[in-house]
C-alpha cells in the first residue's frame, strides 16, 4: 500500500531575509532615501547560500566568524566584488522598495515609515511566492525601537484592510526579527540594500554609485517582460510619478 496516498503534497518553501539602508526619519538632515530590501532563497538552496557567505568572507579577507557589513567594506573594489558575487548567485532573488522621501510629504514617525515600507515589500514577496506555488517566511534584521509586538500589531491591521498582499502565500505565524550575526543570510540582505542605497543616495560630494546595483540587476525580481516588469514588482519606487520618473530615468534600464 502506498503510504503517501491521501497525504497533502509538500509545499515548496521560500525564505525572505530583509534589511534596510538609509534613515527612516523625514528630517532635513536625514538621508534622501530609505531602502528596504529582501533577498529570497528557496529552502533547497539554503546550504548553497551559506557556502556563498563563507566563500565571500574568505575572498574579502575576513575571518570565518566575521559578520559581513557593507559599511565595513571600505574599498570600492571590495564593494564591487561583493555585489558582483551576489549578483552571480542563481539561488538569490532580490526585491527592493525605494522610498524617495523628498518627493513625499512628511507625516509618519520612524516606526510608521518602516512599517509602511514593509507593506510594499510584503506585497511583492507574496506575489513571488504565490506565482511560485510556494509558502514564504520572512525575517527582518533588528533595528532600534522596532519590536516583534509592533510587527504583530501591524500584520493584524493589514489583514483587516484591503491590500494587495497575497496572505495565503505568507507564513501565517508572521515575520521574525533577528540579528545578522545569528542569521547569516541577513548579511546578504545588508549587502543588497546598501548596494541599492549607493545608487540612489548622493555622497558628500553629490555623487551616486550605480555600479553596485547594476551588478545585482540579473537577480532583481521581475515578472513578465516590458518596461514595468521591474518597477511594478522587484523595485517599487515610492512615489512613482512624473517627478520621480524624471529624477531616476536610469531605473528603467536596469
Amino acid at each position: 500500500m502506498d503510504k503517501s496516498a491521501g497525504q497533502a503534497p509538500t509545499v515548496r518553501r521560500l525564505h525572505a531575509f530583509i534589511d534596510e539602508a538609509g534613515v527612516r526619519s523625514h528630517s532635513r538632515a536625514s538621508s534622501d532615501h530609505f531602502i528596504m530590501t529582501a533577498v529570497v532563497v528557496a529552502d533547497e538552496d539554503l546550504t548553497l547560500a551559506a557556502q556563498f557567505v563563507a566563500e565571500l568572507r574568505g575572498e574579502l579577507g575576513r575571518l570565518p566568524s566575521h559578520t559581513l557589513h557593507w559599511v565595513n567594506l571600505k574599498k570600492h573594489e571590495e564593494r564591487v566584488h561583493a555585489a558582483k558575487r551576489l549578483g552571480d548567485q542563481r539561488w538569490a532573488t532580490i526585491s527592493n522598495v525605494i522610498v524617495c522621501k523628498r518627493h513625499l510629504a512628511a507625516g509618519l514617525d520612524e516606526t510608521q515609515a518602516y512599517l509602511y515600507t514593509l507593506r510594499f515589500l510584503l506585497e511583492r514577496l507574496s506575489w513571488l511566492a504565490r506565482d511560485s506555488s510556494a509558502a514564504l517566511t520572512y525575517t527582518l534584521a533588528h533595528i532600534v525601537r522596532m519590536q516583534v509586538a509592533h510587527l504583530r500589531q501591524y500584520e493584524a491591521a493589514l489583514k483587516g484592510q484591503p491590500t494587495q498582499i497575497a496572505w495565503n502565500a505568507l507564513d501565517p505565524k508572521g515575520g521574525k526579527i533577528d540579528q545578522p550575526n545569528r542569521i547569516e543570510m541577513l548579511q546578504c540582505a545588508d549587502l543588497a540594500a546598501s548596494a541599492a542605497f549607493a545608487a540612489f543616495n548622493t555622497d558628500r560630494f553629490g555623487n551616486t554609485e550605480p555600479r553596485y546595483l547594476q551588478e545585482l540587476a540579473s537577480r532583481l525580481y521581475r515578472r513578465g517582460a516590458g518596461p514595468t516588469s521591474l518597477t511594478s514588482y522587484g523595485m517599487k519606487m515610492h512615489p512613482w510619478n512624473g517627478n520621480t520618473k524624471a529624477a531616476y530615468p536610469w531605473v528603467a534600464a536596469l
